[in-house]
């Protein structure tokens, strides 16, 4: 794997700004029966570390604009009774489950969606409704909506919430990836090699991975972590860069952007309306944004050669390689 040395130079690509904890998004709270709702529509944002650990039974966090377009994939901890939702490697929603009680206990492992139905009832338990059906077995092993009681209680399916059944529903196809572990932690941003093993030494703002032919083509998104002082690009959902990247200030409070255009005067990139953001917080990336990040010169121009309108950056003051809370992710088969 080739690994480039070079001089720092200064960081034209964002600000400083960081996404704070997995995904920062307002409550939404349904139930069984209620409609849909839209994080971004809802009150009572929540902009501080914990969003994810205070969701009560039935709620959940949704924020698909940091990563309009890309592969999806899902996390689900049985330990804390979370499900994540990563599009082109990035988090775009977390939501509450409920899984299999004692003696039906839900299956570590790594699966597929291996069919889909709006509507469909079970046929091993008592003809029960499973609205928004994803089937990870065929042994009756599902994603689907159902009711959330705030602990395992499901004959080894994965219920979530109507509403954040119905939107994973609408973005997912057969194949998706489902990782279903015991851990409590899941990566902040979907796990790649760089996340895991970042570079030390005195050299180590020098040295950059930069390998596009792994995707070469595809939605970009540029993950920037404000604890591991590193930025890694997806393509696709794959990862195709990495590196060291020094910030001059802390990193407050959740802040995403999007590549608007390139023209004569530069890259506009503005920033996302996440969920709870004020009115101010929209508009184009300010100059001070951009000159408060430096990275490894060759890495800044081979992101910059890259870049197409649409890529997101979201920024994370947590490190990528958990979103805070126990362990981090080891995805081990179950029996």
């Amino acid at each position: 794997m080739p690994r480039h040395r070079v001089r720092g130079a200064l960081f034209g690509l964002a600000g400083a700004a960081l996404l704070c904890g997995v995904v920062s998004a307002a409550r939404s709270q349904v139930a069984p029966s209620a409609p849909v709702v839209d994080a971004a529509a809802a009150p009572s944002p929540l902009r501080s570390d914990g969003a994810v650990e205070a969701l009560r039974p039935g709620e959940y966090l949704w924020a698909p604009q940091l990563a309009p377009a890309g592969p999806v994939m899902m996390i689900i901890s049985l330990t804390t009774q979370r499900a994540y939702a990563y599009r082109n490697g990035v988090p775009i929603g977390v939501s509450t489950v409920s899984s299999g009680k004692r003696g039906h206990a839900t299956p570590t492992g790594v699966f597929t969606v291996l069919q889909k139905a709006v509507t469909h009832r079970s046929n091993l338990h008592a003809d029960a409704p499973m609205p928004f059906m994803e089937r990870l077995t065929w042994g009756g092993i599902a994603l689907h909506a159902g009711h959330l009681p705030g602990y395992p209680a499901s004959h080894g399916c994965v219920r979530l919430p109507l509403a954040f059944a119905k939107l994973l529903y609408g973005i997912s196809s057969l194949g998706m990836t489902v990782v279903v572990t015991d851990a409590a932690d899941v990566p902040v941003a979907a796990p790649v090699p760089a996340m895991l093993a970042p570079p030390r030494g005195p050299d180590a703002f020098l040295e950059y991975l930069w390998q596009p032919e792994r995707s070469p083509s595809g939605p970009l998104s540029i993950v920037i972590s404000g604890q591991d002082s590193r930025v890694v690009v997806l393509r696709n959902g794959v990862e195709i860069g990495s590196g060291a990247i020094r910030l001059d200030a802390p990193v407050p409070r959740t802040v995403a952007f999007s590549l608007l255009g390139i023209d004569a005067a530069g890259e506009h990139w503005v920033r996302l309306p996440l969920p709870g953001d004020p009115v101010a917080a929209t508009g184009e990336m300010t100059e001070a944004e951009r000159s408060q990040g430096h990275l490894p010169g060759g890495l800044r121009v081979a992101i910059e050669r890259a870049l197409t309108p649409g890529t997101t950056l979201p920024v994370t003051r947590s490190s990528l390689k958990s979103s805070g809370v126990g362990q981090k992710l080891t995805v081990i088969t179950g029996d």
